[in-house]
């Protein structure tokens, strides 16, 4: 399937964060959250994003610990959290909760009929590992499976080929 590489970390971000332990909305947030990450390292690497003054960055870090807002580690990113009454949430804009269901539907809209397949696949290859060993090996998996798209501003955006046999074939090689 030809798929941009945004919805794939978002889902394999859920799928990790679920086999360590967190609730499946809990992983949604964070799965939506460690892409988002991940795109701004990228967007400012290839000068798409300009990185935020020191000033600005240190007031919202500030705005965010009076919010209570924490770090949870989660493939290589520190992904900032809320405690709220429903569980774990990723701090979205403004450290407002970022919302699973609105995360469900953003799936949803970009795997179309094929989620339950990629999901089950990508499940398969979370739980050939340790808890302990996908926690350190994560994002390497995740390099290896990502569909393939051009390198550098061109392939910002493009989409890509998943292949689910790629998946299942890591998933085999258990550790």
């Amino acid at each position: 399937m030809q798929i941009n590489r945004a919805p794939v970390l978002t889902l394999w971000a859920a799928v990790v964060a679920e086999r360590l332990g967190f609730d499946r909305e809990e992983a949604l947030t964070l799965g939506k959250a460690v892409a988002g990450l991940t795109a701004q390292s990228k967007g400012q690497r290839l000068g798409i994003f300009t990185p935020s003054p020191d000033e600005v960055r240190r007031k919202r870090a500030e705005k965010a610990r009076a919010a209570g807002v924490f770090p949870v580690a989660l493939l290589g990113r520190a992904v900032p959290v809320l405690q709220t009454e429903d569980g774990l949430r990723a701090a979205g804009k403004d450290q407002k909760p970022v919302r699973p269901e609105t995360v469900e539907k953003y799936l949803v809209s970009k795997f179309g009929e094929a989620l339950p397949a990629v999901r089950r696949a990508m499940e398969k290859l979370a739980t050939s590992r340790t808890p302990e060993a996908l926690a350190e090996e994560g994002f390497r998996l995740y390099e290896a499976f990502r569909p393939g798209i051009p390198s550098g501003e061109s392939g910002w955006g493009a989409k890509g080929d998943l292949s689910l046999k790629k998946i299942e074939r890591l998933a085999e090689t258990r550790r």
